[in-house]
This record gives structure tokens, sequence and C-alpha cells, in this order.
């Protein structure tokens, strides 16, 4: 009777798992597949929003890319840029406007403040400009770094970019190359633009920049830039890049000066550091640029530890210099910013020689050593009696050290190989300061 009871009771256990199992699946795919329904009889618009705001720099170029790519991913039904800017560098314009007429989806450049110079050409290339009542666009005329009137050559090129720029979105060109004109460049308020066709509507905010699209409801994805590309549109800027290669230049020329690694050595190495990483964010170096700097420097060192009558030198000089012509926004920014590092690098250099020398930081970097002819000329015949003598290497060679000769210890350097602690050594040669010895065998003094 009881295993009757036992038999009854399992199997109305093994029902109710069975049950259980069969709802929490019918359960698990209803969830599954209720989303899917539900975004199917909404399907709202995907709206996804950059801002552009502050200095036009290759920087940009990059972060907008990223964004446009990830917008034109999921499938978003427009690209929405706010824009307030007075303009930056043609030729990252340049390559805006050419990454906005290559986009797979509707582009509109809201222009909520201002859309002067670099931001002009940026908005002329979207399908649509719209504008606050106080907005501005225009005045793009081509000026340098220290504000002064471009060339006629460069103006006469930038002038029919934004022509044509205009006339690829049906507007009048011939208002575009008034912005260029060096002398009296024109800018449009928003009702002028508006009036002359280079903005299609006026609105108070940006929810009415959504009605005047037909995109009420839509989803908004805002793009935000990473601290990386901040960083990176930081450092593109070609002041900011010749700041950082002067303090790398002249980090490490300062540690060349100084014993073991200190303070300067860490500055280099960190400007260098941040230059490259910032490019590379931007997308202007690859790995080929920083592994080419990598080989330069190896060879400047070897030149230094052993002389070659200065082809390792001459090559790893040449190899950092196309490294960071590689590495920068473009060849004539790079060659730049490489010959203000030098210039600057020389300047301080110099200045430090003659205003701490002998007292200060200088002579805590320099070696101070004041000789007199005779002094000096009775040191060189001292260390040329040394050539043939034999010692014991006080510490490793690798491949300069201290070694004990004649019971003097001496600061020496191998012709290139390690060697070991206390093992003999025999000077070979000498050549100035410089006392080069070679390892002897302990077992047949050979």
């Amino acid at each position: 009777m009881d295993s009757k009871l036992n038999s009854v009771g399992a199997i109305s256990t093994g029902k109710r798992v069975r049950v259980f199992i069969y709802l929490f699946s019918i359960v698990f795919l209803l969830s599954s597949f209720l989303p899917t329904l539900s975004m199917g009889e909404t399907n709202e618009p995907v709206v996804y929003l950059v801002q552009l705001e502050d200095t036009v720099e290759k920087g940009l170029h990059a972060f907008l890319a990223r964004a446009l790519n990830e917008a034109e991913a999921a499938g978003a039904d427009h690209f929405i840029v706010e824009m307030n800017t007075y303009g930056g560098a043609v030729d990252a314009a340049d390559q805006i406007g050419q990454l906005f007429r290559n986009a797979n989806i509707p582009i509109t450049v809201y222009v909520n403040r201002n859309a002067i110079s670099a931001g002009a050409y940026i908005a002329l290339n979207a399908d649509n400009i719209i504008m606050t009542p106080t907005a501005t666009i225009g005045s793009a005329a081509v000026v340098d770094l220290e504000g002064n009137t471009g060339d006629a050559k460069a103006t006469s090129m930038w002038m029919e970019a934004m022509a044509s720029a205009a006339e690829s979105n049906g507007r009048d060109p011939e208002h575009a190359k008034a912005m260029v004109d060096p002398a009296n460049p024109l800018t449009f308020g928003a009702s002028a633009a508006l009036e002359n066709g280079y903005a299609e509507a006026i609105v108070n905010d940006f929810q009415e920049v959504l009605e005047f699209l037909n995109l009420e409801g839509a989803t908004i994805q805002e793009v935000e830039i990473t601290t990386a590309e901040n960083i990176a549109r930081f450092i593109t800027n070609p002041v900011v890049a010749s700041i950082l290669l002067s303090l790398a230049s002249l980090g490490l020329i300062l540690e060349l000066y100084s014993p073991g690694f200190g303070v300067p050595g860490a500055i280099g190495l960190t400007s260098l550091f941040l230059f490259f990483f910032g490019h590379m964010i931007a997308g202007f170096a690859g790995w080929e640029s920083l592994i080419l700097i990598v080989v330069g420097i190896g060879l400047i060192i070897f030149e230094v530890l052993t002389p070659s009558f200065g082809i390792f030198g001459i090559l790893g000089i040449a190899g950092v210099i196309t490294s960071l012509t590689m590495a920068s926004v473009d060849v004539v920014a790079g060659l730049r910013s490489i010959g203000i590092a030098i210039a600057v690098s020389i300047i301080v250099i110099l200045f430090l020689g003659r205003s701490m020398n002998k007292r200060g930081l200088w002579s805590k970097l320099v070696l101070q050593e004041d000789l007199s002819s005779e002094e000096g000329n009775l040191r060189n015949e001292t260390r040329m009696s040394l050539i043939g003598q034999e010692g014991i290497a006080l510490t490793r060679l690798r491949p300069s050290g201290t070694a004990l000769i004649n019971n003097q210890r001496v600061d020496v350097v191998t012709e290139g190989g390690f060697i070991e602690r206390e093992q003999t050594v025999r000077v070979v040669f000498t050549e100035g300061t410089r006392i080069v010895v070679r390892g002897v065998s302990n077992n047949n003094n050979e």
C-alpha cells in the first residue's frame, strides 16, 4: 500500500515539474517577442545628435566620423549637428565636408549661434541648415595662425570650395564666394540666410527643429565626445603639438647631461607619449610611426654607447624625424613643429649654458671641470700609460662601469660587449677621457 502511494506521489511531482517547465517556456517566448512587436507598432524615428562647438580642427573630424558611422550602423533616420563655432582649420573643415557629402543618411546643421568661417563651409555641405533668430553664418575669409589674410592662391581655392559646397545643395554660389572676400566677407543673419536660400528654417529651440523635419517623438541618441577624443582635439592643434615636441627634445637632451634617469627624461618621454597618443586617437599616427621612432631612439642610444662613425646616429635621427612627420596632421605641419622644437631646444640650452654655468641647476646637470693645459696633458699621459695594463671590473660593464687598474678606480667602457663583475680586464686604448677595456680570460690570461 505504501509503495503505491509513493509511486502516485512521484508521478504527481513529475507532472508538476513538466507543467512548470512548459509555463516557463511560454513566458520566456512571449517576453522575447513582445518587445519586438511593440517596437514594430510604434516605429519611432531615431535621431543622432552631436555638438560642434569651439574650434574646428583635425581631431573633430575623427569624432564626427565615429558618430556618423555609429548612426549609419544603427539605421538612424537623421543626423543633426548642433553648431556654434567661429571656425578653425581649413583642411579639417574640408575633410568634414567630404564626410557629410558621402553620408548615407540625411544631415542637418542646427546653427544655434554661429557658423563662421570653417563652420560655414561645414554647414553648406549638410542637407539642411536651420538657424535660431540670432544666429549668423559666413565670414569665411582665409587667415593664418597669426591672423593675417591668406595669399591669393589659398583664397581662390577656398572660394571655389565654398561655392561648390553651396551649389551642391542648390544654394547660390555667388553668396558663398562673397563670404570668402578678404576685404569685406559676407555674413548672413538668420533672416537674410532664409531669404537668400542659405537656411531652410528659423526656429527657437531644438524641439522646433524636430517638428520642421517631421521627426516629432523621435528617439534622440546624443553622441558625446570621449575624454580621449577631447585630448586628441587639443593635442592635434599645431601650437600644442609644437610645444609638446619642444618639451620632449629639451627633456631628453637635458637627460643626457644628468646622471641616472630624472625629471627631464620623464618630462621628455611624457610629452612624446602625449604627442603620439593624441595623433593616434585622431587617426593621423599609426603603429608604423610609433615603431619607427622607437627604432630611431634605439639607434641614437646605440651610437652614444658604441661609436660607429656617426652612421647609427644619423639613421636614428632620420628615423625620429620621419616618424614625427608621419604622425603629424600633414607633412608641412610636422616639419614645422619639428623645426620649432629644434630651434627652441637650441635657444634654451644656450641660455642655460650662459646663465647657469657653474651655479644653480646647470652645475648639477653638467660635469664642471676646469683644467689647465698642463693638468690636461698630465692626465692624458697618465691615461696613455694605462694601455696594456690589466685590472679587475668592480661593477658589471654594460658596456660602461668601474674598474680597478693600478690600484685606481677608473671609469671604463668595453668595446661593445658585456663584462661581468670581478672579471679581469685589459686596457686596449684611450681616447680623450674614454678608457676602453677588453675582457681577459682568467684561465689563460688571453
